[in-house]
C-alpha cells in the first residue's frame, strides 16, 4: 500500500505525542498515513506490552491509519546496524511514502536519537539499487522518499520550520490519552514517571502554543530537516 506519510517512532506513542496534530490534519484531508513503531516500549515503567498494543490500535483508529507495524527491534537496546536499516528499507520500499517523519535528532531518551539516525540512513539507502530487499518473496525496487523530517520531542530544539496545526491541536490531547497506561490516570497505582502527571498535558499544549505564537496562529508543531527547504509560493509562507 502506497502512503502519503509514513511516521516512525522509537516507541509506541512517540509519534502521537510529537506530531499527533499533524497526522490528524492530513488524515482529515484524505491523505493516506501509516506508523511504524521500532520497539514495543517494553522497558517503560508503566503498562505492559499487551496494553500498549491495544492503546496503539485505539490511537490508530482515531488517526484513520492505513497501516501500523511494530518492528520489535528492542526497547533501549536496538542499534544503528545494517540489519535494522534493511528492515526499515523494506518498509519504505513497500509503502513508498512521499514524506517520512522520524524521531528527534537529539532528545532525553537515547532511543530517539538512535531512531532518528536509523530511519535517516535507511531513507537514503532505500534509493540505492544495489541494496536488494524483498517482501513476501517478491523483489523490491529502489525508492527514496521526497522528504524526511525529524519531529521535535521533549527537548526544545530550534525548529527549521513550524506547521500550523491550529485546527487539530485540541484534539491531539485526546489522541494522546489513548495511551492511558502511560499518562495521567487518577486511579492508577503504578509508579509516577516524568509523563504520568496531569501537568504533562499542559506541557503538550504549551509547546504547541509556543510554536504557534511564532507563526501568529494558535497551535504549531515543529520539525528539523538536514537540507535547505524550498517553496514554490512565497505568499503561502507564514
Amino acid at each position: 500500500m502506497k502512503l502519503d506519510i509514513l511516521a516512525f517512532g522509537a516507541h509506541p506513542d512517540d509519534v502521537e505525542i510529537s506530531v499527533g496534530a499533524t497526522l490528524l490534519k492530513y488524515s482529515n484531508e484524505g491523505k493516506s498515513i501509516g506508523i511504524i513503531d521500532l520497539t514495543e516500549g517494553e522497558l517503560g515503567t508503566r503498562g505492559s506490552i499487551e496494553q500498549r498494543y491495544k492503546e496503539s490500535e485505539k490511537a490508530g483508529q482515531m488517526l484513520g491509519l492505513k497501516v501500523r507495524t511494530n518492528l520489535n527491534l528492542g526497547d533501549g537496546t536496538f542499534e544503528v546496524s545494517h540489519e535494522n536499516k534493511v528492515k526499515i528499507i523494506e518498509k519504505i520500499r513497500l509503502h513508498q511514502p512521499e514524506i517520512i517523519l522520524a524521531n528527534s535528532l537529539s532528545d532525553r531518551h537515547p532511543d530517539h536519537g538512535k531512531g532518528a539516525k536509523l530511519v535517516a540512513d535507511a531513507s537514503f539507502l532505500s534509493g540505492l539499487d544495489k541494496i536488494k530487499t524483498e517482501h513476501e518473496g517478491i523483489p523490491q525496487t529502489k525508492y527514496r522518499p521526497r522528504l524526511l523530517l525529524h519531529y521535535i520531542q521533549d527537548y526544545y530544539l530550534t525548529p527549521d520550520f513550524i506547521l500550523d496545526v491550529s485546527s487539530h491541536g485540541a484534539e491531539k490531547v485526546n489522541l494522546i490519552k489513548c495511551y492511558s497506561s502511560q499518562f495521567y490516570d487518577p486511579n492508577s497505582e503504578e509508579m509516577d514517571t516524568p509523563i504520568s502527571g496531569k501537568e504533562f498535558f499542559d506541557f503538550i499544549e504549551g509547546r504547541m502554543l509556543c510554536y504557534g505564537r511564532e507563526l501568529g496562529v494558535k497551535y504549531g508543531e515543529a520539525f528539523n530537516i538536514d537540507r535547505t527547504i524550498g517553496t514554490s509560493d512565497l505568499f503561502s509562507m507564514k
